[in-house]
């Protein structure tokens, strides 16, 4: 039995829960018990607060964990990264008010700083050999500048409307982060087999995303023409018709050129032309 712990609120819960029943992992999401089991995989999930979560890796309490990049960066646990989950993407940024010119990092110098990553913060000024005054606060650290508690801070930035709201301005990307899967370096073998099955669950789910599966019937005399300007996995598959002038052909497309393509195929002749998501994909 793998014991993977989440996070118990917000985005990347969502997300997390989201993954695993795309993966045909059963779990409850009811999180008024601390932990429960898949009824139809061999997983137990532990929620707990996303900043306990590579600790509990790192010291075996759980074998995998969902957690953001920033949090594991700014914990510095022994855990490792076995796979970028590509949701809850967001960035950890420098912000200050937004009237305030700004010429630089240099500008941070004999300043200071609110944060809840004081770790992250405090590496990336001395690779920048800016002195700077570090006030550590847990949560609203984008009010700190307004009530004269800070000259910037440094937060999460997704879409930038917090910022915004609080009169502040992003001035620096110190660092890009998402969700990441990480793993105790001490599973034992059943369980490093029970992971390998996971995550090529996870794999299927993502490859089939953003992407469609394209039928449409093709005039035989287009063909070359219509193939050339397909850009699937490999060859199209091409299934002869009754009428013998034509031919119905399948491929994937991805979502951003899907319109692009599917213009010049009408245009070269394709009809007929029938569009389905695709739930999983396997390379």
């Amino acid at each position: 039995m793998l014991r993977i712990a989440i996070q118990s609120k917000g985005r990347l819960f969502e997300d997390t829960i989201n993954l695993l029943g795309e993966a045909d992992i059963k779990v409850s999401a009811s999180r008024r018990t601390l932990l429960v089991q898949s009824n139809n995989f061999p997983l137990e999930v532990l929620y707990l607060r996303d900043d306990d979560i590579p600790q509990c890796v790192a010291n075996g309490v759980a074998d995998v964990g969902v957690v953001g990049e920033n949090e594991f960066a700014e914990r510095g646990e022994d855990a490792e990264v076995v796979s970028r989950l590509g949701f809850s993407k967001c960035r950890l940024s420098l912000a200050i008010p937004k009237d305030t010119p700004y010429t630089g990092v240099e500008w941070f110098d004999g300043k200071k700083i609110a944060t809840s990553y004081p770790n992250i913060l405090r590496q990336f000024m001395q690779e920048k050999q800016v002195q700077t005054d570090i006030h550590v606060i847990n949560g609203s650290v984008e009010i700190s500048p307004g009530i004269g508690l800070a000259d910037g801070i440094f937060d999460i930035v997704s879409s930038g409307s917090t910022l915004v709201s609080n009169n502040l301005k992003e001035v620096e990307v110190v660092m890009q982060s998402e969700a990441i899967l990480i793993a105790n370096k001490y599973m034992d073998e059943e369980k490093k087999k029970v992971l390998q099955e996971m995550l090529f669950r996870f794999e299927a789910v993502r490859n089939a995303e953003d992407k469609k599966y394209v039928r449409m019937n093709v005039p035989k005399d287009k063909m070359e023409a219509i193939i050339n300007v397909l850009p699937g996995l490999k060859s199209p598959t091409i299934i002869p018709l009754a009428d013998e002038d034509w031919c119905s052909v399948h491929t994937v497309l991805d979502q951003k050129r899907f319109w692009e393509i599917i213009g010049k195929l009408k245009e070269l002749g394709a009809q007929g032309i029938l569009v389905t998501p695709i739930e999983k994909m396997i390379l």
